[in-house]
């Protein structure tokens, strides 16, 4: 599906766009003309849930990705290597500081759009984005669930995939992460169908992730 290499407990992903800085600082290994990044599962809740045992991401080349909460863009910078030169990321955060590191990762890397908006707002950004082939969120918010449910409802194509990150300590810091998970399952099946969940721990420590599968006759607006 993609070019994954896994050194051990170590992953890496084929640089897309070989012969540029490492902005973040990762480690670069060459093997022949091939430049691999390492993928930091302590950096990265989607590293994590490879190294969990999570068989198929499903993020593939050249699909369009709308990212929610994509922050500085580590994870991002490493979606833009999966997707490739023919794929397409439109990466949303509503810190206007992170959105500035964003620019700079989108000079460096062409695949990626940084747009500066709240993903509780779908129609901010409506004539921005394009429907996607993945949905993936991680937002640090009391009401992630449905932020997430509000997005693919609105740009996920049918038969695309949502990828939600859930960190237990924002929705409730009372609350035994556990029963935080179960809550969030429940409202995300009645309207979505559920094809993955995983726990993060030990690289993330009270989060999980769900990947989901949009119903074609979905009736969400």
């Amino acid at each position: 599906i993609f070019e994954l290499y896994q050194d051990g407990r170590r992953l890496f992903t084929k640089n897309a766009f070989p012969g540029t800085k490492a902005f973040f600082d990762e480690i670069i290994i060459h093997e022949g003309k091939e430049e691999y990044r390492e993928f930091d599962p302590r950096r990265s809740k989607l590293s994590a849930l490879i190294l969990k045992g999570c068989q198929n991401i499903f993020i593939r080349k050249d699909d369009t990705v709308l990212y929610l909460g994509a922050s500085h863009g580590y994870t991002v910078s490493y979606i833009s290597d999966i997707v490739g030169h023919s794929g397409f990321i439109f990466a949303i955060d509503s810190s206007a500081r992170v959105v500035r590191d964003l620019y700079f990762l989108a000079k460096e890397r062409k695949n990626i759009a940084p747009i500066f908006a709240d993903a509780n707002g779908p129609k901010e950004y409506g004539d921005r984005v394009c429907l996607a082939d993945i949905v993936y969120q991680d937002i640090a918010q009391k009401n992630q669930a449905e932020i997430f449910l509000k997005n693919i409802g609105n740009f996920l194509k049918n038969g695309g995939y949502g990828i939600l990150t859930v960190k237990a300590r924002s929705i409730n810091v009372v609350r035994k992460p556990g029963e935080v998970f179960k809550e969030v399952r429940k409202k995300l099946e009645k309207e979505v169908i559920i094809i993955e969940y995983r726990t993060l721990e030990p690289y993330q420590i009270d989060h999980c992730m769900f990947i989901c599968k949009k119903r074609i006759h979905s009736t969400m607006e």
